[in-house]
């Protein structure tokens, strides 16, 4: 794929996602949110990628929108505004819903979209020297990029409010007492560590990890009945799969199961 402002490098399984505009700040673009979901797509099927890894080019994840280039748009800016969001939003979908287990590599700053995107995913891992800010009512803004939904699932509401309408800014370590971040990492360690986890992930059962994904994205909506009965549904389905009857046998037999054959 040739991508300018979205880079995708795939290793071991894993597909290395890179927003790359580090003069910018790694700020999102209408052709930055084009190419994101066009490279969402392409992870989503493509049977080489078995998970999937973000981060920024540079010392930052992601500032968020680029402001600049909204604002050049004029009087049109409320149609470019919805052009850029239909592509990111799109790429979100993508990544949210994919098997694939997406894991956030937060190297620097996340702010606006660029935490939004990092709320998406999965699993976040941060470096010890990132920051994360929601930035939108300080410009007069309100949040994009699935922000409105994942944070407060991820925080609560009012934490979620306190972030919006303070504009407060976490460190790595209160992003992880917060519960935006599952783990913090120094920052020479950073790129090492999440790439054994993606690979490790890779390894793993990508079918039964989507249906997990599937489940808890569900629970907040379902009764207890209904959710039980998804569950059911779910496990009944696993067990009869290649990845369920493997992992059954790999378990009886005291070896390790092999998700990838």
């Amino acid at each position: 794929m040739e991508n300018n402002h979205v880079l995708l490098e795939v290793k071991n399984y894993v597909g290395i996602i890179t927003l790359n505009r580090p003069e910018a700040g790694n700020a999102l673009d209408l052709q930055m949110a084009k190419e994101l979901m066009d490279v969402a797509i392409h992870c989503s099927e493509n049977d080489n990628i078995r998970a999937v890894m973000i981060t920024g080019a540079s010392n930052k994840f992601s500032v968020g929108g680029d402001l600049k280039s909204f604002a050049s748009e004029g009087e049109e800016i409320g149609s470019h505004l919805k052009a850029v969001t239909s592509y990111l939003h799109q790429a979100i979908s993508y990544f949210a819903r994919m098997n694939k287990p997406v894991i956030g590599v937060v190297n620097g700053v996340a702010a606006g979209a660029g935490m939004s995107l990092a709320c998406a995913c999965d699993l976040v891992y941060a470096s010890d020297q990132a920051k994360f800010v929601m930035a939108y009512n300080k410009i007069g803004l309100t949040p994009d990029g699935s922000g409105s939904y994942f944070l407060p699932r991820l925080v609560g509401i009012r934490r979620a409010l306190e972030l919006m309408y303070t504009n407060k800014l976490l460190d790595a370590n209160e992003a992880k007492e917060w519960g935006i971040v599952n783990q913090v990492i120094e920052d020479e360690q950073l790129a090492a560590v999440a790439t054994e986890v993606c690979e490790s992930l890779a390894q793993g059962p990508m079918n039964a990890f989507g249906a997990t994904k599937k489940l808890f994205s569900h629970s907040l909506q379902e009764s207890l009945e209904s959710q039980m009965a998804m569950e059911t549904d779910y496990l009944a389905e696993r067990a009869t799969s290649p990845e369920g009857k493997e992992g059954i046998s790999a378990f009886l037999e005291k070896r390790q199961a092999n998700f990838l054959k």
